[in-house]
């Protein structure tokens, strides 16, 4: 947990070097994580909450020459941290941990931030001032409709800043930003969402984002009863998010050699350059992409599967994980990569799903369905076999039936059974690639590109009565 920090604390970079100091004569990669976030909260057609947050963390990771290898001690801590303490921590942590299975040659100083002695970036509520002020206009809307507001905005600007005793002086400042709001009626019988990620907040709406939401509650003053089965559904980009944030999470190259993962081929291997879908699509992670930029240097904290300590500092480049329907590459760290005979792929921190040529609209696609449901998200989705990636989860907050390319009510929700592999193998049209918030994983994975899909027999396993 983050706890408060002073104005009088010591400058990340200032920090940074003097833990480096301490750890002489070992190797050390050391981070600090300073985030300021701030949030404002409503309900009820007026604003209840509002705050501002800083919060710092500190990561000392040291590399010990032991007996067949390196051995490494993490220590970390929030707030206020005394870094001779944390590194002596690190230091009997090494001391007691045999070697590293994942070790690799360190980074060198190759990538020098010319920013890394600049101060961490704020964020305050004043970003939100056209915001508030729009609510403002929006709640006596709302409240002369008969409707009833809820929801929140977010907005954090974490600065990671990166030091090795092998010379890397890295800084990256992520600005990351979430807007969600609900409308209800007054009874409560009908309710529909929608989501936005942002950096700035300047590109959000909210004029529009409320008449979408009117329409919809438009929609719902018909209600129709439908039973389980499988249907044609319509994916907004957001819900699409939903299934290709957990298809993309089960992308770890040691857990499909492992066996039981999605991903996992026959005798110990996977299926890089297995066709998975029919449609020709890309899902990619660029650090660049526009609209959705993220950190082009891998700093972590730590040690997994697929990522390593012992990588900080590489470059992030851009990486197909599918190419044209085909599976490209899975993550590896670079001990990895070497035992596998696979190319090197981290994780970055943001996914675009896209097919070459799509251009409609969700809209547009509305307009050619002859008959199926139009979801708005999913919620409440679990991992049941993760050898299929089998997943269970319900709909929520606006399920409609679209007949003759019209919106003509809205019906109960639904628990459903599905793969996103299968889903996607079963796309049978796909719109054009937008940002999108997954409102299950969107506080992990906020920066998404994805498309509206539409799909066949998707499986709506029984009707549940989750409102």
């Amino acid at each position: 947990m983050s706890h408060p920090i002073s104005a009088s604390l010591p400058e990340p970079h200032q920090l940074i070097e003097v833990g480096l100091a301490a750890a002489h004569p070992y190797d050390a990669v050391i981070l600090v994580e300073e985030s300021f976030d701030c949030d404002i909260r409503f309900a009820n057609n007026t604003t209840t909450t509002n705050g501002v947050r800083r919060s710092r963390s500190v990561t000392v990771a040291l590399f010990v020459p032991h007996s067949g290898g390196v051995a490494v001690g993490i220590a970390s801590r929030s707030g206020l941290v005394d870094i001779g303490d944390l590194v002596g921590l690190a230091k009997g942590r090494a001391a007691a941990s045999a070697p590293a299975g994942d070790a690799s040659p360190l980074i060198t100083g190759t990538h020098v931030s010319s920013h890394f002695a600049d101060p961490a970036v704020e964020t305050n509520l004043a970003l939100f001032s056209g915001l508030v002020k729009d609510l403002g206009e929006s709640f006596s809307a709302a409240k002369s409709k008969d409707h009833v507001l809820a929801g929140f905005a977010q907005h954090e600007v974490e600065t990671t800043y990166l030091g090795s005793t092998r010379g890397l002086r890295l800084r990256h400042v992520q600005p990351t930003g979430s807007f969600e709001l609900v409308a209800r009626s007054l009874d409560g019988s009908a309710s529909t969402w929608v989501g936005r990620g942002t950096s700035d907040f300047s590109d959000i709406s909210l004029p529009e984002i409320y008449a979408h939401l009117e329409g919809r509650l438009a929609h719902a003053t018909r209600r129709i009863d439908l039973p389980a089965g499988r249907y044609e559904v319509l994916l907004p980009p957001d819900a699409c998010a939903d299934l290709v944030i957990e298809l993309s999470s089960a992308m770890s190259g040691r857990e499909a050699e492992d066996g039981g993962n999605v991903f996992s081929g026959a005798n110990g291997g996977t299926r890089i350059g297995e066709q998975l879908t029919s449609l020709p699509f890309d899902l990619s992670s660029d650090p660049q992409q526009r609209g959705i930029e993220c950190a082009e240097v891998l700093m972590t904290g730590g040690s997994s599967a697929d990522v390593s300590i012992f990588d900080n500092g590489v470059e992030l480049h851009p990486t197909q994980w599918i190419k044209a329907g085909t599976l490209d590459r899975l993550r590896y760290h670079r001990a990895g990569a070497r035992r596998s005979g696979r190319n090197f792929a981290a994780p970055v921190d943001n996914l675009s799903l896209s097919l070459p040529g799509a251009s409609a609209s969700l809209d547009e696609m509305v307009a050619r369905t002859k008959r199926g449901l139009l979801l708005t998200c999913l919620w409440y989705i679990r991992e049941v076999d993760p050898s299929t990636l089998l997943l269970t989860g319900l709909t929520r907050d606006g399920v409609y039936l679209v007949e003759d390319g019209e919106i003509v009510g809205a019906v109960n929700n639904f628990r459903f059974n599905e793969s996103p592999l299968d889903v996607l193998g079963r796309v049978v049209e796909a719109g054009v690639s937008e940002r999108a918030l997954s409102r299950e994983w969107g506080e992990w994975m906020n920066r998404t590109a994805m498309p509206a899909l539409r799909v066949a027999d998707f499986n709506m396993s029984s009707v549940s009565q989750a409102s």
